[in-house]
């Protein structure tokens, strides 16, 4: 693919349009995610691995965390092209996942609640939002539609949980259907009770 955005392409390992874009956490790649494909062991994913259009250090970012907004409005308007170009490409907006780790999970709830398309699902982990009031305010009614999981770990040293858990309650309390889960992990990506539920997640969806 031409995309604006470096990336990984990850094939399934079966003829399918079901597509997984993955946003990494500040200062990781695309490479940091290259194990997903096996761990999740579904054969009919396809993924897109992105880079975020900043470099940082070693890695790179999605948006300047002393001042977030500009980019994250900027990293928004290159997802919109990168999903216009996914879709080009034959990979429908309603069999297309967004998953999101740290800054990635920002990204897929402030880019995926406002998108003009729907996707076929939206992950979050270990991350938070800038604004629930400006999502409730600017979302796409139709990306309500109950596919969202949230994951968040109570031993967060990064991102407190209680920070996350305000947020998604006030979504919540919005209106905005986010299944919401916490596990004793901290900063990462629990690789047992976690992992084991969004693979279930995920696999609920494709049935």
């Amino acid at each position: 693919m031409d995309l604006r955005l470096t990336h990984l392409w990850q094939p399934a390992r079966a003829t399918s349009q079901h597509l997984v874009v993955v946003l990494h956490g500040l200062g990781d790649s695309a490479a940091g995610f290259l194990w997903m494909q096996e761990e999740l062991g579904i054969d009919s994913l396809n993924y897109l691995l992105l880079n975020a259009p900043e470099p940082y250090y070693m890695g790179y970012s999605w948006y300047d965390i002393d001042d977030p907004l500009p980019g994250i409005k900027r990293s928004c308007r290159i997802l919109t092209d990168v999903m216009q170009q996914i879709e080009q490409e034959g990979y429908p907006p309603d069999q297309t996942f967004l998953f999101g780790f740290s800054q990635g999970c920002l990204m897929t709830l402030e880019f995926g609640s406002r998108y003009p398309r729907s996707l076929a699902g939206y992950v979050g982990i270990s991350g938070y939002c800038y604004s629930p009031e400006a999502i409730l305010r600017e979302m796409n009614a139709a990306n309500n539609n109950g596919r969202w999981l949230v994951t968040h770990g109570t031993r967060d040293e990064l991102l407190p949980v209680e920070v996350t858990r305000a947020q998604i309650k006030s979504l919540k309390e919005g209106g905005f259907a986010i299944d919401y889960r916490e596990y004793p992990k901290a900063h990462t990506i629990d690789p047992g009770q976690e992992w084991r539920d969004i693979r279930e997640w995920f696999r609920n969806l494709l049935l």
